[in-house]
């Protein structure tokens, strides 16, 4: 509300500078039905209203979470429903809550992997790099079948690592 008691309003760049997004996230978020479309002037200039800045600011700290469009969908819809109860809700957030702690599991395996492969890096020649023996190895370092892979493969590439005068 401005001071005179009205509701503040603007046009699609003053939501978007009022909401920290961008103009062409705004119109997304209308094309894909989680923002309304925002009535028009008689010039046909759209006019944002408070209601909508309020909602694309949810719309953003829901995204930032990491929820992703149908969660985010499913929120307002409970958000706009003012008898509605909040277990819905807190199933959402608490799977989404398990979702991000199984990202942060593989994202500290993901850590431990890389930090082993820069630990036994001995910096040397392409043919004896062990964190590229590593990346041409699958998750559990065994080899593929009988396909080439790993220092053989990259020998191969490099001339075979023949010393060349």
């Amino acid at each position: 509300m401005t001071a005179t008691g009205a509701e503040a309003s603007g046009g699609i760049g003053w939501l978007a500078r009022e909401s920290g997004c961008h103009v062409e996230t705004v119109r997304y978020y209308e094309r894909v039905g989680l923002l309304p479309r925002a009535p028009r002037t008689a010039g046909g200039h759209r006019v944002y209203g408070e209601t909508h800045l309020r909602r694309l600011v949810f719309i953003r700290r829901s995204r930032e979470l990491g929820f992703g469009l149908a969660e985010v969908r499913e929120l307002l819809r409970l958000a706009d429903d003012a008898g509605g109860s909040c277990d819905t809700v807190h199933g959402i957030a608490d799977r989404h809550l398990t979702a991000i702690r199984g990202r942060i599991d593989d994202l500290r395996r993901m850590e431990q992997t890389m930090a082993a492969m820069v630990d036994g890096c001995s910096t040397g020649r392409v043919p004896e790099c062990r964190i590229l023996d590593a990346l041409f190895k699958p998750q559990g370092g065994r080899s593929p079948g009988r396909s080439m892979t790993g220092r053989n493969e990259r020998r191969r590439r490099t001339g075979g690592g023949q010393k060349t005068a």
